[in-house]
């Protein structure tokens, strides 16, 4: 009988060095599953992040772009308010509205400022003058101001109602 006992001891012995092994081998498959799985969520959040930091530094670039044709864009305005040759001034008001709807088309608008509030987010006073206007509110505008996608890119030079 002690063979036999000694005999179901190693077949006891086996069976449990089987299921520890397959236990073992069972955690190790659920450790690379969740950690392959930590890595698929911390890529796709990689690839998200980048795209936006891409989209951001587009953004930066337009507006850059923008901020150094704003200039001509005032150029254009007060070639347009001089009186000249009527074919001349039909040309240049054609060239002008081509190149504002390059602009507009990229997301440049102007800022309104026609009576309403001053808004030091949009504008930026330079005179300050009497006025029968409610105190505050923008009487001429002395410099057009532009949002590029609802940012303020350039601020609206006006005068104010004291």
């Amino acid at each position: 009988m002690s063979e036999k006992k000694q005999q179901e001891t190693k077949e006891k012995e086996k069976i449990s060095k089987e299921d520890l092994i397959k236990d073992l081998k069972e955690d190790q498959i659920k450790d690379l599953t969740e950690t392959l799985q930590r890595l698929q969520a911390e890529f796709e959040n990689y690839k998200k992040r980048i795209e936006k930091e891409k989209a951001e530094f587009t953004d930066f670039c337009k507006a850059e772009l923008i901020k150094k044709l704003l200039p001509i864009i005032d150029n254009f305005e007060l070639a347009l308010k001089n009186e000249a040759d009527e074919e001349f001034k039909k040309g240049v008001e054609l060239i002008y509205a081509q190149l504002f709807e390059v602009l507009e088309n990229e997301g440049l608008k102007p800022i309104d400022c026609s009576n309403k509030k001053f808004d030091p987010y949009c504008h930026e006073a330079l005179i300050q003058e009497e006025s029968d206007k409610e105190s505050g509110t923008v009487i001429e505008e002395l410099q057009k101001g532009y949002l590029l996608k609802d940012k303020v890119i350039r601020h609206a030079k006006v005068k104010v109602a004291k």
